[in-house]
């Protein structure tokens, strides 16, 4: 355990150490100073601003998600002298400074009856809308809701179970559904196709299992209503009728394409099932992981100059393939 904490103390202080991050930290107080003006207007830091102190300070602990839910949830308040950090480099100090200077603007008069932000605001919703992947699914109307989502686990199955991984996305009390928790489960395969055993990478997703949303009457995002009039074969006459129709949602992620072995999907079904696999795989190795650095944003970075290195070994890739089709085709005399 000793060395446990150590080893956590070491890659905290590194975190707290980069100017980066802390300006990325910044950055987010920063724009979310605006959801409640009075939260940041405090002579010492705000909850808020506390809570991400926190969050950086303790990085590594929330790398593996220890805590994070409390925090972000706001079950768990950190005290100002949790919230401090010490760096033995000049400049970093001074970055430290300005930013505790910045939370010292007077304080200003509140509303004994205006409420209090809790925990992190939007810190789900903030890595949805910027993670390109996430952000495509993202509409209008699915925002409101994932403002009351606390926390995303990955759950693995067990030694003795088939192998597959359930994402749980923890919700807080709120107006749409009833639902605290809602599940993801990808189901895996591990073993090598007998007919072509040489083909066989690894564990690959194979299918997946949504769940039912309970829904308030009149909250259900995932359909829309439109009218539509009809008319009477026999007397002519015409009518308004309403139906229910699909609606493009976010929370169509619980309502997956189902696979069948006895019935082959259409090019369309395959890609989006395809797609969902891919969400599925970067929920559970990027996004649950490594959510405080896209929260801040230097995870987006990060995926950024991997995609630059993958584009820039696909064309060598390619310039290879060239030669190689090149010496190919060269006849000597």
């Amino acid at each position: 355990m000793d060395a446990d904490n150590e080893a956590k103390g070491k890659v905290s202080d590194q975190a707290m150490q980069n100017p980066q991050a802390l300006a990325a930290l910044q950055d987010k107080i920063d724009s979310v100073s605006h959801i409640r003006p009075s939260a940041c207007n405090l002579k010492s830091a705000s909850p808020v601003e506390n809570r991400f102190k926190y969050v950086t300070k303790n990085m590594l602990d929330f790398f593996v998600c220890f805590q994070r839910r409390n925090i972000v949830s706001g079950e768990v308040e950190p005290t100002d002298e949790e919230c401090e950090w010490q760096s033995d480099h000049e400049d970093e100090a001074a970055l430290a400074e300005d930013l505790k200077k910045k939370a010292a603007i007077e304080e200003k008069t509140e509303d004994a009856n205006e409420e209090k932000p809790k925990g992190v605001p939007e810190f789900w919703l903030t890595i949805f809308r910027s993670v390109d992947m996430l952000s495509d699914m993202l509409q209008e109307h699915d925002e409101p809701i994932l403002k009351h989502l606390q926390d995303i686990k990955v759950i693995f199955s067990g030694p003795d179970q088939p192998m597959s991984f359930t994402l749980e996305f923890r919700f807080e009390p709120n107006e749409y559904f009833t639902n605290t928790v809602l599940t993801k489960v990808y189901k895996m395969k591990s073993e090598p196709d007998e007919e072509d055993p040489f083909s066989f990478e690894g564990p690959e997703i194979i299918d997946c299992d949504g769940c039912e949303i309970d829904w308030h009457k009149g909250k259900d995002v995932t359909v829309k209503t439109i009218k539509k009039k009809q008319k009477h074969k026999g007397r002519g006459t015409a009518r308004v009728i309403t139906k229910q129709v699909p609606n493009d949602s976010f929370f169509n992620f619980f309502n997956p394409i189902k696979v069948s072995p006895d019935r082959e999907l259409d090019e369309d079904s395959e890609y989006t099932l395809a797609t969902d696999f891919e969400i599925g795989h970067f929920f559970r190795e990027r996004i649950v992981p490594r959510a405080v650095l896209y929260f801040t944003g230097e995870a987006l970075e990060d995926d950024e100059s991997d995609q630059d290195e993958e584009d820039e070994d696909d064309e060598e890739e390619g310039d290879s393939k060239v030669s190689v089709n090149l010496d190919h085709n060269l006849k000597v005399p």
